[in-house]
């Protein structure tokens, strides 16, 4: 009989990126990485579980921008083009490699790798949705929504029906794709602030997450601190992040990607082969890229790039299943001692960005499957779950007030309101204000109906926190600064073009074929509340 429980949370989130107006645009590529590199990989995961007998539980979040970009036809031609390229360059590279024994190795490694996510990606018809959605039609997956473009939402909450619009519009978009609305959230960044429960449980939602602090710091002071969670006077449930689980696989001293045997993230193909040679497979303005194609491996700490010896798969393998077995050991054993403090079963609440997982960390779909089957034979001290199942397992729980926080740098909102992001607030603030006046109008016609809900998506996509944390981490800062700006200039045009009754029905038609997210939005979602 299990003492504890343990819960693996995935986060699965990408801005919403996606430019029919150009025919190549870089940061498109970050959906095409996630795919090859996370998405694919926890799909063939999953899939060998179930082939296997393993009942696995896993909770994983898939947001609003993410879902709508993996079911574009536009995005999913794009991507199959990139595929394409991707299985060429290999085989290329295999040629190439014909007479180096090790990197003829690594080379075909790579291409039974691509020829794999060809094989998914053509069995699901490219809808990866559907893919995932299966594995929580058959309770094996939770997946739970997010804010609708990942807004910040303590930056917003002097204006209520601009968090409202994040969460409803998100559920709604929920309820379209899966066929019922969602029972779990992940707040975006994790950050909750007092009185956010009560729009949560007007939207149906049962459960979120948030950092552990904003249940350790709550009052009156759980008795089980972030063990269990926490019922607020609404009745939504609030699960924590558990610290020593996360630092076992997010710190960079102790964390297991920097292991010695696993893959270099920052040595690519790209940067690395001759230009002439990889200049096809690179950016068409000629300039090098990231090709997903890595050959080397960590190696040991304070090399430098040219010191890194060739990656070996089977060896990254080996390691993986190590810390899996090392992670299953230490949740037993932290499971065992709560188990003895608290006299009830404790739960453990482990989260992490999906795309740390595999993207990131190459061997972390290895380190997943290992985890669960490891959990699922080799011992009986906890059991694997979702979040839904556990509520219904354990439905007696505190009730308590939960602290103002997010899973950040410092754990509050520096990091996303500080000197290289805060401009954008007092705009993204006149366009909520102008944006809840436009929610009063009744539209004289379909063109201007058409420009409201349009006006409602620009406002959504300038929120989105992706913009302020690129601003903060000083990568791709002109491309988030260019999308914060386009967003607010196009909302500003249609408010003016609104209200004087003269909508740009030319112009209106190539916005929505650019910004399509939320097809069935209704701009009233901002009417006062």
């Amino acid at each position: 009989m299990a003492i504890g429980y343990v819960a693996l949370v995935l986060h699965a989130h990408l801005p919403f990126v996606r430019h029919p107006e150009s025919d190549y645009v870089l940061e498109e590529e970050w959906l095409y990485e996630a795919i090859t590199e996370t998405y694919i990989p926890l799909l063939k995961v999953f899939e060998g579980l179930k082939r296997d007998g393993i009942d696995f539980k896993i909770t994983m979040s898939m947001t609003p921008p993410l879902v709508s970009m993996l079911r574009d036809p536009l995005l999913q031609e794009r991507y199959d083009a990139h595929l394409t390229q991707l299985e060429k360059l290999i085989e290329l590279e295999a040629e190439h490699n014909a007479n180096n024994g090790h990197m003829r190795y690594l080379a075909e490694h790579y291409a039974t790798e691509f020829n794999e996510a060809r094989q998914v990606w053509e069995r699901y018809k490219g809808d990866l949705v559907t893919a995932f959605k299966q594995f929580q039609d058959s309770n094996n997956l939770e997946i739970i929504t997010c804010g609708a473009t990942h807004g910040y939402l303590p930056l917003m909450k002097m204006y209520p029906e601009a968090v409202w619009a994040q969460i409803q519009v998100a559920c709604e978009h929920y309820e379209q794709t899966f066929g019922r609305r969602p029972r779990g959230i992940w707040l975006p960044e994790c950050a909750y602030y007092e009185g956010l429960e009560r729009m949560l449980a007007d939207a149906g939602l049962r459960y979120f997450l948030t950092d552990g602090h904003g249940i350790l710091y709550a009052r009156p002071r759980p008795r089980f601190g972030s063990y269990a969670p926490i019922f607020t006077e609404t009745g939504v449930a609030v699960f924590g992040r558990d610290h020593e689980s996360s630092q076992q696989v997010w710190s960079s001293e102790v964390g297991y990607p920097g292991a010695a045997e696993y893959r270099e993230f920052y040595k690519d193909l790209g940067w690395e082969a001759e230009y002439e040679y990889i200049k096809p497979y690179i950016m068409p303005n000629g300039q090098r890229k990231n090709t997903g194609i890595k050959y080397h491996k960590i190696t040991g700490r304070g090399l430098g790039l040219s010191d890194k010896a060739l990656y070996d798969p089977h060896w990254a393998r080996e390691k993986a299943a190590e810390h899996a077995a090392n992670f299953m050991y230490n949740r037993e054993r932290q499971a065992e001692n709560l188990h003895n403090l608290m006299q009830r079963p404790p739960i453990i609440v482990s989260p992490y960005d999906a795309e740390l997982f595999g993207h990131w960390w190459y061997e972390g779909p290895l380190f997943i499957d290992y985890l669960f089957r490891k959990s699922w034979y080799d011992q009986k001290t906890y059991q694997m779950t979702h979040l839904a199942d556990y509520l219904k397992a354990e439905p007696n729980q505190q009730v308590c007030r939960p602290s103002q926080s997010s899973w950040g740098y410092k754990g509050f909102h520096e990091y996303w309101l500080n000197e290289t992001n805060a401009w954008i607030y007092p705009h993204l603030h006149k366009a909520t204000e102008r944006m809840i006046e436009l929610g009063r109008l009744e539209p004289a016609d379909e063109l201007q109906w058409k420009a409201l809900n349009q006006a409602a998506r620009e406002l959504l996509l300038a929120q989105s926190s992706d913009w302020a944390f690129i601003m903060r981490t000083g990568t791709m800062v002109p491309y988030a600064v260019r999308r914060t700006r386009s967003h607010l200039m196009r909302f500003n045009k249609l408010y003016e073009e609104i209200k004087i009754g003269k909508v740009d029905s030319g112009w209106l038609e190539k916005v929505e074929l650019m910004d399509n997210i939320f097809p069935e939005i209704n701009y009233r979602v901002y009417r006062p509340l």
